[in-house]
């Protein structure tokens, strides 16, 4: 089934904003990880993040309910966001056709800046902004959760 989730995105408050969304909501994280646990680009990962980026959030996982509230920390790659374009639309799929069908739909006419790819997390992932402004993610986890 596919699922919708919001995907936030801060300028280095990620850990300590999503411990209040833990102390409101409950629940434990089902992930939580930092640019320093990515493997090197050598290895599969992205490029190497500065001392400053290390510590910041690359990716968290809050379920609530039927949802899962997710969000990441920007870096000195990808710049500071903007709040009010600080979110994404992440779209979970059943399939590398499903996304790629959603994905290619969606980003028609927008901007692409991490085409659908396998990723060193286990998915098939991609990212862009469609042309009405919206953020998008595409992900199909090829390694279940």
């Amino acid at each position: 089934m596919t699922t919708v989730n919001p995907y936030l995105v801060f300028n280095g408050n990620c850990e300590e904003a999503f411990l209040h969304y833990k102390s409101v909501f409950g629940g434990d994280f089902s992930y939580i990880g930092k640019f320093k646990d990515m493997p090197s680009a050598e290895d599969g990962g992205c490029a190497e993040f500065s001392e400053k980026d290390a510590n910041r959030i690359m990716h968290v996982s809050l379920p609530i309910g039927s949802t899962i509230l997710m969000g990441s920390d920007s870096s000195e790659q990808s710049g500071d966001v903007q709040f009010g374009g600080n979110f994404s639309v992440s779209i979970n799929v059943e399939s590398t056709e499903e996304a790629d069908r959603i994905f290619n739909g969606l980003s028609e006419g927008g901007n692409v800046f991490m085409p659908m790819d396998k990723t060193f997390w286990g998915a098939y992932f991609g990212m862009f902004t469609d042309k009405f402004g919206v953020n998008w993610m595409v992900n199909f986890d090829q390694t279940p959760q």
